[in-house]
């Protein structure tokens, strides 16, 4: 079984990521982490090297993925192709959680940029 723990959460000024199934936990296919933003709070604008599927837990995110923008609540599901451009945003007046997988080795880029930048939460 994995929890959550303290040594696993990352902590930004948009929110929290608390990082949950990976590689340094036993997984050797996917990573998964809940991720908390606050109350209008957005990710940066960058690139996610893996296909991932967020499952919102609570509250509304607005996605912006290549300049589409959708929203996506409790009891749906957003996948996000590898290589896109993508923001994500708690809207609707309240904070938004959301459950997030991917395939282990995933890396974020910032647009622009080749530098991939290691996700700490999915290793």
């Amino acid at each position: 079984m994995v929890s959550e723990s303290e040594q696993r959460t990352t902590r930004t000024p948009a929110g929290e990521v608390f990082g949950l199934a990976g590689p340094s936990q036993g997984s050797t296919e996917v990573s998964t982490w809940r991720m908390a933003l606050g109350v209008g709070m957005s990710t940066p604008v960058h690139i996610i090297d893996r296909e991932q599927v967020w499952m919102p837990l609570s509250g509304t995110f607005e996605v912006d993925v290549d300049g589409k923008v959708e929203r996506v609540g409790a009891g749906q599901a957003v996948i996000l192709a590898a290589g896109t451009v993508r923001r994500l945003t708690a809207v609707g007046g309240g904070p938004a959680e959301a459950l997030v997988a991917m395939a282990v080795g995933g890396r974020a880029m910032v647009p622009g940029s080749e530098d991939k930048i290691p996700l700490p939460w999915a290793e």
